[in-house]
């Protein structure tokens, strides 16, 4: 299983908007800077996040971005439904698929059982959490230089 390109970087966009504290925001040009994103393809990101609402301009278009509610209540999980239907590890467990063998094998209870850790994973962990962690390993790189 992977996960794709506009999860990955939404979740750094998402990192960028949190740890912004001014009222203004943060314009989508200094994210594409700070997080090495070319601005068109940013453009697309932040479209879903938008959508999903997990951010909003400041003061309409042309305006910063900020969350819609604080980072310690932004999962994983939200950020990565912005830009999937969900987290399914294999076909076989997915809502729509219909296979023969589903009564009679063992090993869809074992991807199911992994698909549900994963997202209780992505569930339990918040944007404060990952901003808090950046932070941390920020000042001690800090303190190594």
């Amino acid at each position: 299983m992977k996960f794709n390109t506009k999860t990955r970087y939404g979740l750094r966009a998402m990192m960028e908007i949190a740890r912004e504290t001014d009222n203004d925001g943060i314009f989508q040009k200094d994210i594409a800077e700070r997080q090495d994103i070319s601005n068109k393809y940013l453009d697309h990101i932040i479209y879903g996040l938008k959508v999903a609402g997990l951010i909003s301009n400041v003061r309409g278009k042309k305006s910063g971005y900020i969350l819609t509610r604080p980072a310690k209540e932004i999962t994983i999980l939200d950020i990565n439904n912005a830009f999937e239907p969900g987290i399914c590890v294999i076909d076989c467990i997915a809502m729509n698929y219909k296979c023969e063998r589903e009564n009679s094998c063992s090993a869809k209870n074992f991807w199911t059982g992994l698909n549900d850790m994963i997202i209780n994973y992505f569930k339990s962990t918040t944007l404060q959490n990952l901003l808090e962690q950046q932070i941390e390993l920020e000042e001690k790189s800090k303190k190594q230089a």
